[in-house]
């Protein structure tokens, strides 16, 4: 019987933002969660992002935004995983972003948004409930 393995998570920080603590700490919890975390740190440019992801065989994408590029680098990402048929990997994104600006990002293709101040549970419980089963 083939074993099962457990739900694989990409963290990444996007473009050029410096601030890492929520997403060592969200990597941190999922890990914790039973989740195996490849965490690529910070200053990755979405074709980066993307080749980890596919490089890793991923089920989740997660980005972790707070210096405002979140409009910009969206799209670019959403791009690159359409490009190279991602489409059965789960994209989240999560940080401090302006309320109005979530609809938007939905438009663009994030699955889900958590913003900074998420519970745990709710965050696991979406990734567990919503990866494509392989």
């Amino acid at each position: 019987m083939a074993k099962k393995r457990n739900i694989k998570v990409l963290v990444s920080k996007v473009g050029l933002d410096g601030h890492a603590r929520g997403a060592k700490v969200v990597s941190s919890l999922l890990k914790e969660a039973g989740m195996e975390v490849i965490y690529l740190g910070m200053f990755h440019m979405p074709e980066n992002i993307v080749k980890a992801a596919m490089d890793e065989d991923v089920d989740v994408i997660g980005l972790s935004y707070l210096s405002g590029e979140h409009l910009i680098f969206t799209p670019k990402i959403v791009e690159e995983m359409r490009k190279h048929k991602l489409d059965d990997v789960l994209l989240i994104a999560g940080g401090t972003f302006p309320a109005e600006d979530i609809p938007t990002m939905e438009e663009m293709g994030i699955d889900k948004i958590f913003r900074a101040g998420s519970l745990t549970d709710d965050f696991v419980q979406y990734i567990k409930d919503n990866v494509k089963k392989r």
